[in-house]
């Protein structure tokens, strides 16, 4: 499927502001019927954070909802769930990593609903670098590091996004599974001590479990030559306030999209006061002045047109309410249209 020409049609990142998973699921149907995406709800429950979301069957984790924590515990006998754990990925045996309902369960209605006729349904799962680099140990000390848990970690990513793609598939043969990078933001830093080449491993393996498009969002500044050295099809940014992060690689992004990549702008913001600040007008002339630097470096306009994407900036739920969610996405509909009213 790459190479498709999405023609700056709409979706989301993820995460949502609601507690209740149906009417969640309601805007999503309503305003992304080409591309809807599932909502992750952090605010229902401790479960759905999107460093715990992902981590049922991961070897010793540790979930205490009452503390708000998540960790591994190493001082527990570890062996005998390795072991089951690595003859898991090794059959594939995806039934066995479940994101329960308890978990997801903005995923759950999302997989009932039968108002749905998408060209394409979306999912996402966080990725290794951030998961690797958020759950710790008892010590304090990024998983990742660990040269035993580290390993398993893109294995666990990559065996929960199989099963969450198969199951969307019931909705749409065409899917798209966004593996979500907030961590990348650090590379480079003191940190993150991760070379380039690792992070590109620890990428195509969560890959190696997706048939369908492969994104990466991260929504802050990051050394994108890193993340488009991967097997991805589409980088997802934060074009609102960080447009200048990716026109920093203009050659890398050329050689991205002739090889059929899509760009999903992250232009609308996903903060309240910008919101009701701007207007698709206003985000359209934003949208194009970040298009502006791959113009001038030979990336014809038309192909970023047909090779984008329109998104927030990063995901809803740091909205306070709900409202405002409602205009991310009429705003979000609205400045896809006017895009492919105006370029066709």
């Amino acid at each position: 499927m790459p190479g498709v020409e999405f023609n700056c049609s709409p979706t989301i990142i993820g995460s949502m502001p609601h507690k209740d998973p149906t009417v969640a699921c309601a805007q999503i149907a309503h305003y992304l019927r080409d591309i809807p995406a599932w909502p992750q709800l952090p605010k229902r429950s401790f479960l759905e954070n999107m460093y715990v979301q992902y981590s049922q069957g991961f070897p010793g984790v540790v979930v205490d909802e009452a503390e708000k924590k998540i960790y591994v515990d190493r001082n527990q006998d570890l062996n005998r769930s390795l072991e089951q754990f690595y003859s898991a990925f090794l059959e594939n045996k995806v039934d066995r990593f479940v994101i329960s309902a308890d978990y997801a369960a903005g995923l759950h209605r999302f997989l009932s609903l039968d108002n749905l006729a998408p060209k394409v349904v979306k999912g996402h799962v966080t990725g290794p670098v951030t998961w690797g680099l958020t759950v710790v140990d008892e010590d304090g000390k990024g998983i990742l590091y660990d040269d035993v848990l580290g390993d398993a970690v893109p294995k666990l990513l990559r065996l929960k996004a199989a099963w969450q793609e198969r199951e969307l598939k019931q909705l749409c043969r065409r899917t798209i599974i966004f593996v979500d990078e907030p961590y990348m933001s650090a590379f480079g830093s003191v940190g993150m001590m991760l070379s380039k080449e690792k992070v590109v491993s620890l990428l195509n393996e969560v890959f190696g479990g997706i048939e369908g498009l492969k994104g990466v969002h991260c929504c802050g500044n990051t050394d994108w030559s890193v993340i488009l050295g991967s097997e991805v099809d589409i980088i997802s940014f934060d074009a609102y306030n960080y447009a200048q992060s990716l026109s920093l690689y203009p050659e890398e992004v050329k050689r991205f999209l002739d090889r059929g990549g899509t760009v999903a702008w992250g232009v609308v913001p996903n903060e309240a006061e910008a919101l009701n600040r701007e207007s698709a007008a206003s985000l359209k002339d934003r949208l194009e002045e970040a298009m502006a630097p791959f113009t001038r470096k030979g990336v014809p306009f038309r192909q970023l047109i047909a090779q984008g994407l329109i998104t927030p900036s990063c995901g809803l739920a740091s909205l306070v309410a709900e409202e405002a969610t409602v205009r991310a996405l009429e705003l979000l509909v609205e400045l896809s249209e006017r895009i492919r009213t105006r370029y066709g």
